[in-house]
């Protein structure tokens, strides 16, 4: 029974190694933001591919190759800042908020040196990513143990 559970933890290893090779690869071009993750973390990505089924992404999002793949990302977007990339078309979202928000949001910007934009697109992409993981973590039954 050990056996079963070895397997697919190994199998999730040598994939997960896979795809941090690709990424890599893709890196090493220095390809924009964009790019770099349509190809790897967007919906047609080598990762979703790689990891249709949700519990395995579940389990590679908490891996150190995940990590790494994402320290890229982070690397390319903040080399980049805020120039467009020629590959993808851009669209314009309006979101109305409080003026105190607003302030706050170009006061962090400012410290930061970079535009809302730029500011807003990263905390987007990070709660996206926090609650997807929540979304994945709650569609996954608990094991369930029987003492004895």
């Amino acid at each position: 029974m050990a056996t079963k559970t070895a397997r697919p933890a190994q199998t999730d290893i040598h994939a997960a190694t896979a795809v941090l090779q690709v990424a890599e690869r893709l890196h090493a071009m220095e390809p924009e933001w964009v790019v770099f993750f349509r190809e790897v973390l967007g919906v047609d990505g080598i990762v979703r591919r790689t990891f249709s089924d949700a519990d395995a992404l579940m389990r590679f999002e908490c891996s150190p190759q995940y990590a790494r793949i994402r320290e890229m990302l982070d690397g390319l977007r903040a080399r980049q800042n805020d120039r467009q990339a020629p590959r993808e078309t851009q669209r314009v979202v309006t979101v109305r908020m409080p003026k105190s928000l607003h302030e706050t949001l170009k006061s962090e910007a400012g410290q930061m040196r970079v535009s809302i934009n730029t500011l807003c697109i990263s905390k987007l992409m990070k709660l996206l990513d926090e609650q997807e993981r929540r979304d994945l973590g709650a569609h996954t039954e608990p094991e369930v143990v029987k003492a004895g």
